[in-house]
């Protein structure tokens, strides 16, 4: 006397759904760009800290060689500009500028416009220059440079 009882046969769950992904998923999606923009951050700030480091020895060393004349500092500050704003500003802003164009670009980090209007002017035709100009005052062109040096850092 055997019954049979109506039992269905055994089925399996469905199989788990890859949407909505799980609480770690989500968390990854998040840090995974945040950890890149992180990285590119202290990257371009630890190469940026350098080179202004960099520089400002470059500088000091210009200012105390005693074998330069003024026409040779005056030629070595035109390069170490060239090469600082070639460090730490985008290249597509400064490469290509020349004359007044450049020396307003240099007035953007200092207050006034010493490059233009002042003692920096002698810097847009220094590569050309057989001779100092008279009227240089090297001591304060480097201080101008000095300046100039400390408003990149912000």
């Amino acid at each position: 006397m055997e019954q049979s009882l109506p039992l269905r046969d055994i089925h399996l769950p469905e199989a788990v759904s890859w949407w909505p992904p799980a609480i770690g998923w989500w968390l990854l999606l998040v840090l995974i760009p945040l950890v890149i923009f992180g990285i590119w951050w202290f990257y371009k700030r630890l190469t940026r800290n350098t080179a202004l480091k960099s520089a400002k020895r470059l500088l000091i060393s210009i200012k105390n060689n005693p074998d330069s004349n003024d026409l040779q500092k005056l030629q070595h500050l035109s390069s170490w500009l060239r090469r600082v704003t070639m460090s730490v500003a985008p290249k597509q802003h400064n490469a290509g500028l020349t004359g007044k164009a450049w020396l307003a670009y240099l007035d953007n980090s200092v207050k006034g416009s010493p490059f233009s209007d002042g003692i920096g002017q002698c810097l847009a035709d220094v590569q050309f220059r057989q001779s100092a100009p008279a009227d240089l005052d090297i001591n304060a062109l480097i201080a101008l440079c000095e300046s100039w040096l400390k408003g990149q850092k912000q």
